[in-house]
């Protein structure tokens, strides 16, 4: 266990192992007279008022979460629109430590088994069915790319990666990916399996790319064949939202929707840092509001938002790129204008063209495409389990394709013979290989011609079967990436600001102090946790971040799985090398290397 008591928090700590994982915290003193108010109703807000009921103890009545729109859930949506059909904005990939992902759902009650655990279903389904990949990359309309499995890395690209693995944050403030990596990383296997699995473009941040390879070391092993990843039985705002809302709304929480927050007021003092927010201030259904803070009123803002904006189109209509007004990210604006603590949302709000992509969701309507996805993902489509088992990215794609088949059916309404298909490009400006137009300029019919054709359906037959064979709605986010932009220590604010008494800043915008990275479910989860922990002063400790980028094991292995299965070359004469050796098999340090695959031997 590691207690580690950062100086911005004279409560929380950082932890790991049964003791504290299974520890339940006494009653906060004094939270029978608090209250709680949250900005949005995103993952970050529904795991944070689940833990101010479960851990804090406060009654649920006292907690009120306040949204903009009239559904909660955030980017974790999934819903069938009227005259548009099912649309997914995307999927959230998640594996085994999620470790506070899991300690919330832990607590939440299953919709589909009973008796169980939202995280009992997902574990068993996910022992039952394991995931993993069949086919990650086509090429030629359909034909399996060449070298996949195999990373491709060359001894520059290694090197490449070593030096940022190694290198200190600060070092990598402020660059960009096609700063640290040249350019034999950059035509890498292991490049586009990476960008294409978290949605990174060479000009994000580097920092970033560093926080994700310490964060994921212990499967790269399974980036080639997605056999690191697990996966909800259905959409996540079915699998994860509801039954987090319904336990929620049990506890007595209210939901205010068609609220949006404009501003918050601060009373800062300069002398001795204290910080208070006094009041929110919200237009309701149109008309002005709020509601004054005192020093027992706790608030969690989710700042930014990488959903803001976004704009569906349909089969006949493109989507729209959305650049006005952005109601989440001016909010952030406003709070950021009253301190420098409060960090600086237009490092990250402001560079749409290099945030943006389009996602499309696809159903199709006649029984020819799905013949065609068994045939690239080797799977049934219609089996009920794994189908392609995570993204499948047409490689020489020039909007960069990747769509991806989960289980069906996909949603609980959806129909038995209908298949549910998520696709999205992270080229949306640049004209398509079978539509010669930019992704962001086409319908869903000629986003499906397009993923026709990189299925490898015949051309005479792609027009007829994009125009009756599929609905499709396009979605188009211009923030999705934001949080990828390069950036420094302070351009997000703390997750409690030094000095704050009553509030705190949530989702993927705060900085956690632990070593964990955004656009993941569990980042989602685990800034609330240290937000609520903080400001009630919880007796437990927060799950630190899975330790593997410490194991010499997961270290090893991962070098063994980056060089492609090359084992190490010792240097020198054969003599001297065999002296080596002899001495090394007669080490942990040689049982290691063998066991890694790094040195022959009968034990490799």
């Amino acid at each position: 266990m590691t207690l580690n008591f950062p100086d911005w928090s004279p409560y929380m700590y950082y932890s790991s192992g049964n003791y504290e994982a299974f520890a339940r915290p006494r009653k906060p003193d004094g939270v029978d007279g608090k209250s709680a108010w949250f900005v949005g109703s995103g993952l970050a807000s529904l795991a944070g008022a689940a833990f101010l009921i479960r851990d804090g103890q406060m009654p649920g009545e006292r907690i009120t979460i306040l949204e903009r729109i009239d559904v909660p859930g955030g980017a974790l949506d999934g819903l069938e629109k009227p005259d548009k059909g099912f649309v997914i904005r995307g999927g959230r990939e998640m594996e085994n430590h999620f470790e506070c992902l899991w300690d919330l759902f832990r607590s939440i009650p299953s919709l589909e088994v009973e008796g169980a655990s939202v995280l009992d279903e997902f574990y068993w389904l996910n022992k039952d069915d394991p995931n993993f990949s069949l086919q990650r990359a086509t090429i030629e309309q359909g034909k399996p790319a060449p070298d996949l499995g195999k990373f491709t890395l060359s001894k520059a690209a290694q090197k490449d990666m070593l030096k940022v693995f190694m290198a200190t944050r600060e070092e990598m403030e402020n660059k960009r990916i096609n700063e640290v990596f040249g350019e034999d990383f950059l035509a890498s296997n292991f490049w586009m399996y990476w960008r294409t699995m978290f949605a990174f473009e060479e000009w994000h941040s580097a920092l970033e790319m560093k926080l994700y390879l310490h964060r994921f070391i212990h499967h790269i092993g399974g980036l080639a064949d997605f056999s690191a990843l697990k996966f909800t039985r259905f959409n996540q705002y079915e699998s994860l939202v509801l039954p987090l809302v319904k336990w929620l709304k049990d506890q007595g929480v209210v939901f205010q929707y068609c609220t949006e927050v404009t501003d918050v007021d601060f009373d800062i003092d300069a002398t001795n840092g204290r910080k208070q927010a006094t009041r929110i201030h919200w237009n309701r259904d149109g008309q002005p509001g709020g509601m004054a803070l005192g020093p027992d009123d706790l608030l969690f803002m989710t700042i930014g938002s990488l959903v803001e904006n976004s704009n569906e189109g349909d089969h006949k209509t493109a989507a729209l790129l959305d650049e006005g007004p952005a109601p989440a990210w001016d909010l952030w604006r406003r709070i950021a204008a009253k301190d420098p603590s409060f960090g600086r949302p237009d490092v990250f709000g402001t560079h749409i063209p290099e945030t943006k992509w389009e996602s499309a969701t696809i159903t199709t309507l006649d029984a020819r495409i799905p013949k065609y996805i068994e045939k690239i993902a080797k799977r049934d489509p219609f089996s009920g389990k794994v189908v392609t088992g995570g993204i499948v990215t047409a490689k020489d794609s020039s909007w960069l394709l990747s769509w991806t088949v989960n289980r069906q059916p996909h949603f609980k309404k959806q129909p038995k013979d209908q298949v549910v298909i998520w696709l999205y490009g992270l080229f949306a400006d640049v004209p398509g290989d079978y539509v010669k137009k930019p992704m962001q300029d086409c319908t869903g019919e000629e986003i499906t011609q397009e993923w026709l054709y990189h299925m490898g359906v015949p051309v005479e037959d792609i027009a007829e079967l994009a125009a009756t064979g599929a609905n499709t709605v396009p979605v188009m986010m211009p923030y999705i990436t934001a949080f990828f932009m390069p950036r420094q220590a302070g351009d997000r604010p703390d997750v409690v600001p030094a000095g704050a008494v009553n509030f705190a800043f949530i989702g993927q915008f705060a900085e956690s102090k632990q070593r964990d990275c955004i656009f993941t479910t569990e980042y989602s989860v685990r800034t609330p946790m240290e937000a609520v922990y903080t400001l009630l002063g919880i007796e437990r400790g927060v799950p630190e971040v899975f330790n593997s980028t410490y194991d010499i094991r997961t270290l090893l292995d991962a070098l063994h799985q980056l060089r492609d299965g090359e084992e190490l070359a010792l240097p020198g004469p054969s003599f001297l090398r065999d002296r080596v050796l002899a001495r090394l098999d007669r080490t942990e340090i040689g049982a290691l290397l063998h066991d890694a695959g790094l040195l022959a031997g009968e034990d490799a």
